[in-house]
């Protein structure tokens, strides 16, 4: 049961990470950019939550960014703040869940070492150093920057293999990342790709699916666990599919949305 616990962490961990940044880094001069997620369950299709993500971008590269979640009614749940201007694949970021008591981020990161942020309504606060994994690694939203980086590789058939910092579980882990196969998203060909550790773990969780566009390198489409809780169960959603389409659906409420109340 603890180490189905802790997978159950990691899985959302990277979830988080995987959703934190869809849009790839394209435009030379700063602006400010905004576009959404679109999440429904992978199996009945229901309509569960929308991402709201605002970026600041410079030279094509994205600076700050901030992503908050609505649920299917339209209210807040979850704010992420994020800072890629020390690091591209470790950013700083706190992610605040004000339901569940809940802190977690990266306050700073050093020569070799991450100082690692994460409060609970039930232990308080147990942030601590961590040591900077060698080799690839990245921390959070920052995992969507590494992808992209590495996508000539993964098209070509290459496996990617890497650390990710999870700071809800203050320690790292080792996964791997490949493609799979084909995909289209909105009428256009894409590329979908399989994220799973690179233990004999992944024989006891389910992988994460992407699809990426091949081109433009940005994340189209996920499926997998989500990070974020069905108020039904006080557990995250199991099977989830977020779109990054042009179109909202109908359903999606949030700011900036002709659905928004």
């Amino acid at each position: 049961m603890m180490m189905a616990a802790a997978m159950t962490t990691i899985r959302n961990a990277l979830t988080a990470a995987l959703l934190g940044l869809a849009l790839s880094a394209g435009n030379a001069m700063a602006e400010s950019v905004r576009f959404y997620g679109y999440a429904t369950d992978l199996d009945s299709g229901k309509y569960l939550y929308t991402e709201l993500h605002e970026q600041q971008v410079e030279s094509g590269q994205v600076q700050t960014a901030t992503i908050t979640y609505f649920d299917a009614s339209g209210r807040q749940v979850s704010k992420k703040t994020l800072d890629y201007r020390q690091n591209r694949t470790i950013p700083l970021f706190r992610e605040e869940i004000p339901d569940q008591g809940y802190v977690e981020g990266i306050r700073a990161v050093s020569a070799g070492s991450l100082d690692l942020l994460k409060i609970t309504r039930e232990k308080g606060d147990q942030s601590r150093p961590l040591a900077i994994p060698k080799g690839v690694v990245a921390a959070d939203s920052g995992f969507n920057h590494l992808i992209q980086d590495n996508l000539p590789k993964l098209l070509a058939g290459e496996t990617v293999q890497f650390h990710l910092v999870v700071a809800g579980k203050l320690d790292a882990y080792h996964f791997r990342a490949k493609r799979v196969g084909d995909a289209s998203f909105e009428g256009a060909p894409a590329a979908l790709l399989r994220v799973e550790p690179d233990s004999l773990l992944r024989l006891l969780v389910d992988p994460l699916d992407l699809v990426y566009d091949p081109v433009s390198r940005r994340l189209l489409e996920y499926r997998g666990v989500s990070n974020i809780l069905d108020p039904a169960t006080s557990k995250v959603y199991k099977r989830v599919r977020i779109s990054y389409s042009a179109k909202p659906p109908a359903e999606a409420k949030a700011p900036g949305l002709s659905s928004a109340p």
